[in-house]
């Protein structure tokens, strides 16, 4: 086993250790009379599949890519995540049960800061060395240090705030100092660079080549499927709030951050990867037709019900001419999807297609073959849009 395999195993399975041991605290924590009803417990659990995530794929590639930085950047951040899990949840554990001196409870939930580090990390480091783990030019070396400064400066404000420690009264920040405490607004710095990180993956992504734009497209992709999960879970948990249903909707939303791993892997690992054109206008059909179709099946239940309350009597009719009714649209309402998603979002492909459609149709009537290869030629340039465009005629055995 060479030393890149030994190092990536022991970060590896240090981060399962430490992930096993959050759980099992909260789990313990749970149990205690005193927690019931508190949801930070099981919202530390749900954060263990995006550990799991980042630590399995970054084991992976650096297993099989052992020059990409991109896979101990990934294994670093699975750790930092993990004792962020780790450490919350022991300390609590430690102050309500009484099993740890308090002073050592209190130091423990220092390492709960960081998830600044983790964060800071995957906005920065992890977006500028994308897909290949260099950045993108050597004029990069100094904000990539900058960066990491910042983050630094922003860990050190973040631990040394004053205050309760897990909200457990008659506790304190053993770090607690007046006057770093303001360093913690370097973290909107932190989050300013995002911004930063994010333009120089569009300007690579304009310079590479087809496969590594394939790449970047797989992740920005499951980026984006992230943040979308995050903002509609972030409007349902102000509705639902504490309740059950808020819980488990917030712990969905941290669960999904193991789509931005897992997409890095696929894209980092794949030497062949699928067309991402082809998910990306599969999801927008899909996710529009089950939209759609479920609105007008709870629709015309609902004014079915209305309309033959007097008739049925709870017989259940509404439900089934619903189902039938809406059984009935889904291949129709799906071609339309279809097509409006292929004009709105994909309009090269549809212009093609249309392109084709219109020159099969004329196929039928064409019979002077100069127009004939010359409509054929126009077809190719504007469908596939080589630099050239050559076609031969086997003349033999063509009657004069």
């Amino acid at each position: 086993m060479t030393s890149s395999n030994r190092a990536i195993w022991s970060l590896t399975v240090a981060s399962a250790a430490l992930t096993t041991i959050g759980a099992a605290a909260a789990i313990a924590v749970s149990r205690d009379a005193s927690a019931q009803g508190d949801p930070s417990v099981w919202l530390a659990i749900s954060f263990v599949v995006p550990i799991v995530a980042f630590s399995a794929v970054g084991g992976l590639i650096v297993s099989r890519r052992p020059g990409n930085t991109i896979g101990w950047l990934l294994a670093v951040i699975g750790l930092l995540f993990s004792f962020v899990i780790a450490c919350g949840p022991v300390a609590l554990w430690g102050l309500r049960s009484g099993q740890l001196s308090e002073g050592l409870a209190e130091w423990i939930s220092v390492g709960g800061n960081a998830w600044v580090v983790a964060l800071g990390l995957i906005g920065t480091q992890l977006l500028l060395r994308l897909p290949d783990g260099m950045l993108p030019s050597p004029l990069w070396r100094w904000y990539s240090r900058a960066t990491v400064v910042l983050i630094a400066v922003a860990l050190l404000g973040m631990a040394t705030q004053k205050g309760l420690v897990m909200g457990v009264p008659g506790t304190e920040n053993p770090l607690a100092a007046a006057w770093a405490a303001p360093l913690a607004g370097a973290i909107f710095l932190v989050i300013v660079s995002f911004v930063v990180s994010i333009v120089a993956l569009v300007r690579r992504y304009r310079r590479s080549a087809e496969h590594d734009r394939v790449q970047l497209r797989w992740v920005a992709f499951t980026g984006v499927l992230f943040v979308a999960i995050f903002i509609v879970t972030l409007a349902l948990g102000s509705v639902l709030g504490d309740s059950p249903a808020g819980i488990a909707n917030t712990a969905f939303s941290q669960a999904a951050f193991a789509a931005l791993p897992i997409g890095i892997g696929y894209a980092v690992l794949r030497e062949r990867l699928y067309d991402i054109d082809v998910v990306i206008n599969r999801a927008l059909v899909y996710g529009a037709l089950t939209a759609i179709l479920g609105g007008t099946y709870l629709g015309s239940v609902l004014l079915l019900q209305l309309a033959l309350r007097t008739f049925t009597e709870g017989s259940g009719l509404a439900v089934a001419a619903s189902t039938l009714a809406t059984a009935a649209l889904f291949r129709p309402l799906r071609a339309r999807t279809q097509a409006v998603v292929d004009r709105r979002f994909f309009r090269r492909k549809y212009d093609a297609a249309q392109t084709l459609q219109a020159f099969g149709a004329r196929l039928r009537d064409q019979v002077d073959l100069e127009s004939l290869t010359a409509d054929l030629r126009n077809v190719v340039t504007d469908t596939v849009q080589p630099s050239h465009v050559t076609l031969w005629i086997r003349t033999s055995g063509i009657a004069p």
